[in-house]
């Protein structure tokens, strides 16, 4: 069985990214390489990585094709947190029967969802 081991966002601003997402997962990057290119956080057991890439240029160009989620109790307060921080809204707090959801974006206009946890079968 294949397991989900990191996700890999390509940026031409990294050190952006990196602040972003310091301030949103509250802990600086775990891994930072000599030259500030290349940054890393571990997750549970799903790594995120910030990297530098020469062929990712400005806003990303589909940015709900591929979204990653962070999943909290407090999606509400998150989301509010995360607005103050330069997150930006896609869609405000929403609540569907597997609980809520809200879906933002970072500075280079990746899509991300705060989600609350799944019901465990």
């Amino acid at each position: 069985m294949l397991k989900l081991n990191s996700v890999m966002m390509g940026t031409k601003r990294p050190q952006a990214l990196a602040t972003f997402y310091e301030k949103v997962l509250e802990k600086p990057a775990d891994l930072v390489n000599s030259e500030s290119s290349f940054f890393s956080w571990r997750l549970g057991s799903v790594s995120l990585y910030v990297l530098e890439h020469s062929e990712m240029e400005g806003k990303t160009k589909d940015p709900g094709r591929v979204m990653f989620n962070f999943e909290t109790t407090q999606v509400k307060e998150e989301f509010e947190r995360i607005r103050t921080l330069g997150g930006l809204v896609i869609r405000e707090p929403y609540e569907v029967e597997a609980g809520w959801f809200a879906t933002m974006a970072d500075p280079d206009g990746n899509y991300f969802q705060l989600v609350s946890p799944f019901p465990v079968e």
